[in-house]
Parts: C-alpha cells; structure tokens; sequence
C-alpha cells in the first residue's frame, strides 16, 4: 500500500506545469513512448524536454515551435 502512494505522488510532481508556454502545446515524442505512457500512465518527454503525463487531446493546440523545429531538422 506505501508503493502506491509514492507512485502517486512522484506522477503529480511530475505532471505540474512547469510555469511555461509548454502548456499551450501539442508536443511531439518518439512513438514507442506513447503506448506505455497510456497504459501505465508513465510520462514522456517530448523533442522539446518538457515531461508530462499525456491527458488531454493534442489536437485542440497548435504544434509546440521548438520541438517543429527539432522534428524539421531531423529529416
């Protein structure tokens, strides 16, 4: 029962707004992270080095500028 809680508790740190425009966002992250990320909830880490618990549906916001960038320049 004290796993659980720990566990909790390390996601809602982890999950906070950072206090930037990244909130605004719809970021990109390497595919392979996406479905573990929604089956056990574990966070990702987009192009751009926010983390964050994916929640809400990335096509309601415009594509984070920094991690276009970095996707733009990988190709």
């Amino acid at each position: 029962m004290t796993d659980v809680d720990v566990t909790t508790e390390e996601r809602a740190e982890i999950a906070t707004n950072d206090g930037g425009d990244h909130e605004r966002f719809s970021h990109y992250v390497k595919k392979d992270a996406i479905v573990p990320s929604a089956i056990e909830g574990t966070p990702v880490v987009a192009l751009c080095g926010k983390k964050w618990v994916p929640g809400r549906d990335p096509g309601r916001f415009p594509v984070c500028p920094e991690c276009k960038e970095i996707f733009e320049s990988l190709k």
